[in-house]
């Protein structure tokens, strides 16, 4: 922790004084005002642990009007269509977003599909899952056996419509309805050529993990080929960010429930507390801020299905997937959804500092970067019993269960840090890059990198 804590202290000392040495080189920036239609576009040319490299394109449209709410737009249109070379994902996005279109209202409505035929399932409960397996990367990547014991596929077409009423200035009423249709099973890859031979090496597809939790009794049969889940929500957001994509200062809370009302029926708890604090050092591109978030989601009644359980439900979408604990929607430095619990706590807390801003092509950039510490824990664990009643089982599976699960594990605490990069358009279209370290042992996979838009939160 103390190399942590060091290491974050010099990163944080060096980008304000690289601002500060700019200071007298810098000139007072004009006030930015745009109007109109303004475009940001793409290419997806970016590269993850988990799903490869990404190809295609990704993009935000923005209506300023006469530039009043400038840099909130009045509409933002969002949208991408790429494809993953490691996993082979195919993912296809249109959103929606706007406080103006209904009068006192904000809309914020998406159409999402997603082909995954080569997913990576971990298991459940975080670092209780594969306990005993330290070489559990070597059963993704292949190196030691020509299995992927961590794999599976799946489909996903989701439709997702919410809505934000004023009661007061700062607080808002908040309610939404999201359609989900999932389509999961074995694997449907083609392999991979070992090196020095033509020949297509894979696993026998009974050699997996979904498999073994099926014949386990863990994952259900209703729910093994996937399903469908209506989630209605409803709660409340006090909002008092004076900008949304990037905020100098604020508040940005939300305390809601959400539920399934068909099929598996459950219902979620969830509360989120952003703050942004901006501090008093003068810097010509803007002063730092310090943010943070506190989270917590957990369902209180009824129990999760497979194919739901690594939902992240939020109010507004600010990304195209929120999933998981792990990747870059929670704890950055993670595998993709390597912890699927029922409920779960976390914490992210970064500085941001703007190094240098400028104009081109008639547009407004800057350039910053957000070191950061993250921090999480499971409160309420997924399918405790079934994992009890497994032991009792004469079961033959590729990993013993011994190996698989250890309950000891599901209490503790999972942290991470790192860096990022961010560079913005007109203060909302942001392209981030960050590039983080697990430090929890079980689930440390190495150097994780990710790249994507916007800030986390």
């Amino acid at each position: 922790m103390k190399k942590i804590f060091i290491t974050l202290f010099a990163v944080f000392a060096s980008c304000i004084t690289l601002s500060l040495n700019a200071q007298d080189k810098a000139k007072e920036p004009e006030k930015e005002m745009k109007t109109g239609w303004t475009f940001g576009v793409l290419p997806t040319a970016t590269y993850s642990v988990d799903n490869g490299f990404q190809a295609g394109a990704v993009g935000d449209v923005y209506n300023n009007g006469d530039g009043k709410t400038y840099p909130d737009p009045l509409h933002k249109i969002s949208w991408e269509g790429s494809y993953f070379t490691h996993s082979h994902r195919s993912r296809f996005y249109l959103a929606y977003d706007s406080k103006y279109l209904i009068p006192g209202m904000r809309i914020n409505a998406s159409a999402t599909y997603v082909n995954d035929p080569l997913y990576s399932f971990w298991g459940f409960n975080g670092g209780a899952s594969l306990a005993g397996v330290s070489n559990y990367n070597d059963y993704w990547t292949n190196k030691t056996t020509d299995i992927n014991y961590f794999g599976m596929s799946r489909q996903m077409l989701r439709i997702l419509a919410n809505l934000q009423g004023r009661i007061t200035d700062n607080l808002n009423w908040a309610a939404g309805i999201n359609f989900w249709n999932w389509k999961i099973g074995d694997m449907r890859d083609n392999g991979y050529k070992k090196e020095g031979s033509t020949d297509k090496y894979y696993y026998d597809k009974a050699n997996t993990l979904y498999r073994d939790y099926q014949k386990l009794g863990i994952i259900k049969d209703s729910e093994k080929d996937g399903g469908n889940a209506l989630e209605i929500n409803a709660g409340l957001v006090f909002d008092t960010r004076d900008i949304e994509a990037a905020p100098n200062r604020g508040i940005w809370a939300e305390a809601y429930l959400n539920g399934n009302v068909i099929g598996q029926r459950y219902l979620k708890a969830c509360a989120y507390f952003r703050h942004y604090i901006s501090i008093p050092i003068h810097i010509p591109a803007g002063e730092p801020v310090f943010a943070y978030r506190l989270a917590w989601q957990q369902t209180i009644a009824g129990e999760t299905p497979l194919y739901m359980i690594q939902n992240n439900p939020l109010l507004v979408q600010r990304n195209m997937i929120s999933e998981g604990f792990g990747s870059s929607n929670t704890i950055r430095g993670l595998r993709e959804n390597r912890i699927l619990a029922e409920g779960f706590a976390w914490v992210n807390t970064e500085l941001r500092v703007k190094i240098v801003n400028f104009k081109l092509f008639n547009q407004y950039f800057y350039i910053a970067v957000n070191p950061f510490f993250d921090a999480g824990v499971i409160t309420k664990t997924y399918r405790a019993a079934e994992f009890e009643a497994a032991k009792k089982l004469n079961v033959a599976t590729y990993l013993p269960l011994e190996q698989l699960y250890d309950p000891s594990k599901t209490g503790d605490i999972v942290y991470s840090a790192g860096a990022g990069l961010k560079i913005a358009m007109n203060q909302n279209f942001i392209v981030s890059v960050e590039l983080a370290k697990c430090f929890y042992k079980p689930l440390d996979a190495g150097m994780w990198l990710g790249i994507g838009i916007n800030y986390q939160f």
